[in-house]
């Protein structure tokens, strides 16, 4: 067994929702534990989150403030929304700043006009020094990018309007 990121996401969520204090789970040569501790008066401490394979230390605020955007069901990578006017919101994955290029003296991944595939790179999204690229679910052609490079950006945040047609 491993987790991608966005596994280990969604189980710091949960945890932390259940009010659980501590969460290990061991397969093989995987094993996750994240503690949460909670102290009086509805003060968090940090959030530890040690793995063998992956290593991410979100804070419970960090959780906290994703859960206030969370909709009703899980959200996968740049899951799609249709919007009014039948366009496709691509929508942030996680917490983060957002980077359109993969460094400062090259070429955005894309820009408007550009047509994408299914499992294209749009981005990248750095969370905890973790720089995570985020790849397209939609075929189409990007219609607009509604980030600024360089930018933080929320859990669930709309990243690109993408023209399916």
């Amino acid at each position: 067994m491993s987790m991608d990121i966005k596994e280990i996401q969604n189980l710091i969520k949960f945890v932390s929702k259940a009010g659980v204090n501590e969460v290990s789970i061991e397969q093989g040569d995987f094993k996750i534990t994240i503690k949460t501790e909670c102290g009086g008066m509805g003060s968090f401490e940090p959030m530890t989150v040690n793995t063998t394979q992956v290593v991410a230390q979100p804070t419970v605020q960090q959780v906290v403030a994703a859960q206030t955007q969370v909709a009703p069901q899980p959200v996968k990578e740049a899951a799609p929304v249709a919007a009014d006017n039948n366009y496709i919101t691509i929508k942030s994955p996680m917490i983060g700043t957002f980077y359109r290029r993969p460094s400062a003296d090259k070429d955005p991944f894309v820009n408007v006009g550009d047509t994408i595939s299914v499992g294209s790179v749009l981005c990248i999204v750095e969370a905890m020094k973790l720089f995570n690229e985020i790849e397209s679910e939609v075929s189409g052609k990007i219609v607009k990018v509604l980030v600024d490079d360089t930018s933080p950006i929320e859990y669930d945040q709309p990243l690109f309007l993408v023209d399916p047609s």
